[in-house]
């Protein structure tokens, strides 16, 4: 075992060196492009680049981990960033004299360009980041110059500058070799194949192992690989759509690979955390010995399954159009699911054989049926929105001028951009107004697209700044007067600074400060001292980050945990919606709206939590990230409960509709059942998020005093609103007693023989069918009982981590979650 985690820690080594020295190289090839155009190009040429600092920062803004589709969109983008600002930026210094500008009417220029520039949603944050990092370069710039410059020229200048590093970034990654996104796509896709077959081995030994200390093995094997899996599929998914833009326009020059292989795997991934929380519930290890199972049977089929590589045939078959069309035999599909059909037998007789019956529906999920679903090939029309998206100009225009979305939180945050930026380089020309545009320029390039940590962000920035600066004062020490030398040594700097984007320490954020520090000063000449220059672009930054640290304390008053807190409640509401669609009676597209919609809310939720735990306390009580942390746990496997119940339920519906009718009057045992633990699992979640909305306690009661009400707490006992271990067990146990007797009353009489001989043939192929369906409904419901069961669970685990926030919040009261839901329905009254 030790040395399967060796081999699989130097692989993640070797991957992580191998992306850091080609995210280097890369780097360093763009970089010194700019070099050579703008030291050693012909003079008129060099004349028009008059700020090869900002070619510097553009090539550092696109190449990061980007392919080529990447680079080819950044075309596109500085594009229209250069229209956006520099067409206005002429205009205004054509009609004004640049003599005549002074500090203040410079800063609000830039402010009213950076709020124009922020304001639309749609436009891509690299567009951004060069329009507001151009505005500032154009205005400052002609301040300083004052009447010595020429609008029309110096803002041609600013718009070649951006280029030469836009097109700087194209060479870079066409040469040697070019960096193509479907190549990226395809080799994390052969990665994660070999990942979820790895896992679904290790799930399938788990499952039929003979012992406990075999099972416990194979599952932590199983678990070390799940973290690997989710970064590769996040690498598939964020390379899918730069594929679109290497995609040549003639449709017989198309590659043959299909454009959206990320959310096709996705699919994939849901039945292994099924796998994972089959076996981490079960109560009895190992597994497969303590069922009542035809073992011998079962066993061999999913060793066959393992053996046959089937998670990788359906990645391959994902990922290469030339295997698409291919689909399995119905012999085959019939050997690979037969061994399910022995299930029809064992109908669970306690809730105990639910987690082994929800493994092997998980199963279900990726065998193979007699009408697989095929994906869909490049020459079809496609079904989902991905697909539909084809490279086109006029899907590039729409890119390039996009449509403009105005709300008030869009106001707010294009205000606070163009303040950040305004005050920096009022305060930054005061300063120095040689440099003064070093402290607009840090704002300017690192917005970001929302809310952000702004006091560990900032931190990181300075931070990554000065050790650039100082690398850079180091090099230009050492190799002062050999460029070729100085751009060489940046190698082993953009290599550390590869690792420390990274990193959790300093993060992108940190990184890309230190890239850009170093490069300004190895990459330029005739710019004064290196120590002057460096002490200079530092006080500068500080100064621009001092605003924009400024701007967020003044005008985003609500602190992240505050909306954590409040994003809490409106997932618990979400929670509720999704729990009250949960019904035999009704289409599952309702329930997987509500799932979406839950699913979007977690992950906001995540953001703020992620965002409140880097946030200084000052004069605020400690954020519970713990707690925080076990909610939203909880919450993301509440979103996996509900994808696996809503797949059984659309399973059942399917049966119900095609072959039996006779469900439909059995159900409503089942919807008893189901009623009963939405009523014990929507009370609680209303207690949790009633809860969670009090600012404290002691203004609680003290709103009591003063409206004069009283409240009953045997009221709220009444309510049902904990969910103990044994209300639990019943809830479960009644569903799975009704499911057995739906089961039996719906297939009853079905093994009847007939004494023709002409009947034989077709009896054989209706019994065959009754038997399948019979084992999928037997699947299913116990899929759903064990739903029903995790989902109490996860409730109860949310329920005691909302009582532990409320008590770190009022350290010194007794927290009661039923006398504080009384006490807030006595005030509603």
């Amino acid at each position: 075992m030790a040395s399967i985690f060796n081999i699989h820690s130097d692989a993640r080594t070797l991957a992580a060196w191998r992306a850091c020295l080609i995210a280097a190289f890369r780097t360093t090839a763009a970089c010194a492009i700019v070099a050579c155009a703008t030291l050693y190009g012909p003079a008129s040429f060099r004349g028009l680049v008059g700020f090869p600092a900002f070619s510097y920062v553009t090539v550092i803004l696109i190449i990061i981990d980007a392919s080529l589709g990447d680079a080819l969109r950044s075309c596109w983008l500085a594009l229209y960033a250069t229209a956006q600002s520099l067409g206005p930026a002429m205009l205004s210094l054509w009609l004004i004299d640049p003599s005549r500008l002074t500090r203040t009417f410079t800063s609000l220029a830039v402010a009213l360009g950076a709020f124009v520039v922020a304001l639309p949603e749609s436009t891509h944050l690299v567009s951004k980041r060069i329009a507001l990092g151009q505005i500032v370069i154009v205005y400052v710039m002609g301040f300083i110059k004052g009447e010595k410059n020429e609008a029309v020229m110096h803002t041609a200048r600013v718009a070649v500058s951006t280029g030469v590093g836009v097109l700087a970034c194209v060479l870079a990654l066409l040469l040697p070799f070019p960096r193509l996104a479907c190549e990226e796509v395809k080799h994390n896709s052969h990665l994660f194949a070999k990942n979820a077959s790895e896992r679904l081995k290790h799930f399938v030994e788990a499952f039929c192992a003979e012992d406990k200390n075999s099972a416990l093995e194979s599952i932590s094997q199983a678990k070390t690989l799940t973290a690997t899996g989710t970064k590769l599929l996040q690498n598939v998914k964020r390379f899918q759509e730069s594929m679109l833009w290497e995609r040549p326009p003639l449709k017989c020059l198309k590659p043959r690979y299909c454009t959206n292989p990320g959310d096709r795997m996705q699919e994939l991934e849901v039945p292994l955390r099924g796998f994972e929380m089959a076996l981490t519930n079960t109560p009895s290890i190992p597994v497969l010995p303590s069922t009542t199972f035809n073992g011998d049977q079962l066993k061999d089929g999913l060793q066959l399954m393992v053996e046959r590589n089937h998670m990788i045939n359906l990645i391959t078959g994902i990922q290469n159009d030339s295997s698409i069309s291919t689909v399995p035999e119905l012999t085959e599909i019939d050997q690979q699911t037969t061994f399910l059909q022995t299930i029809q037998d064992n109908i669970p007789q306690t809730q105990k054989n639910l987690p082994s019956l929800f493994f092997l529906f998980c199963m279900k999920l990726i065998l193979p049926t007699k009408t697989p679903t095929k994906i869909i090939d490049q020459d079809q029309e496609p079904n989902d929105s991905f697909n539909k998206k084809k490279f086109s100009f006029k899907e590039a225009l729409t890119d390039l001028f996009p449509t403009l979305k105005v709300n008030n939180q869009r106001l707010m945050y294009a205000f606070k951009s163009s303040l950040s930026v305004g005050l920096a380089v009022f305060f930054g020309l005061t300063y120095s107004k040689p440099d003064g545009y070093w402290a607009g320029l840090p704002v300017a390039i690192t917005l970001s697209a929302g809310r952000d940590a702004t006091f560990r962000v900032a931190n990181l920035k300075a931070q990554g700044t000065v050790l650039g600066t100082v690398y850079g004062v180091l090099g230009w020490f050492l190799f002062e007067n050999s460029l070729p030398t100085r751009l060489v040594s940046l190698i082993p700097w953009f290599v550390f600074t590869s690792f420390l984007q990274r990193s959790k320490m300093y993060g992108q954020a940190g990184g890309i400060s230190a890239v850009i520090g170093a490069i300004l000063v190895l990459g330029r000449k005739g710019f004064g001292p290196p120590s002057q220059f460096a002490i200079a672009r530092i006080a500068e930054t500080f100064i621009g980050l001092s605003c924009s640290i400024m701007v967020d304390f003044l005008f985003q008053p609500t602190r992240a945990s505050t909306l954590s807190k409040a994003h809490l409640s409106r997932s618990l509401e979400d929670l509720q919606n999704c729990v009250n669609a949960l019904t035999f009676r009704e289409e599952v597209s309702n329930l997987e709206a509500n799932r979406k919609k839950l699913k979007t809310c977690v992950n906001e939720l995540g953001k703020f939590v992620g965002e409140a735990e880097l946030e200084p306390n000052f004069w605020y009580l400690p954020f519970p990230g713990d707690c925080y942390g076990k909610i939203l746990k909880s919450l993301s496997k509440m979103v996996d409960l509900l994808d696996f119940s809503a797949r059984a339920l659309g399973f059942l519906d399917h049966d119900q509709e095609e072959s039996c009718p006779l469900i439909q009057e059995s159900a409503a045992s089942l919807d008893g059942d189901l009623e009963l633990f939405k009523e014990l699992v929507g009370s609680s979640m209303k207690c949790a998020q009633e809860v969670t909305l009090i600012k404290s306690l002691a203004v609680l009661e003290k709103e009591l005093e003063k409206s004069k009400t009283s409240y009953d707490i045997e009221i709220g006992k009444s309510r049902r609103l904990s969910l103990e271990e044994n209300e639990i067990d019943k809830v479960v146990s009644y569903f799975v007693q009704h499911s057995r007797e739906v089961v039996e009353k719906i297939f009853e009489g079905g093994d009847d023989h007939h004494d023709h001989d002409s009947d034989r043939d077709r009896d054989r192929d209706r019994d065959y069918d009754q038997e399948l369906i019979k084992s999928q409904m037997v699947l299913c419901l116990s899929a759903l009982g064990f739903c029903m069961s995790g989902f109490m669970r996860e409730t109860r685990e949310i329920e005691v981590a909302v009582k532990e926030i409320v008590q770190r919040e009022n350290p010194s009261s007794r927290v009661n979650l039923y006398e504080i839901s009384c006490m807030i329905h006595a005030l509603k009254k």
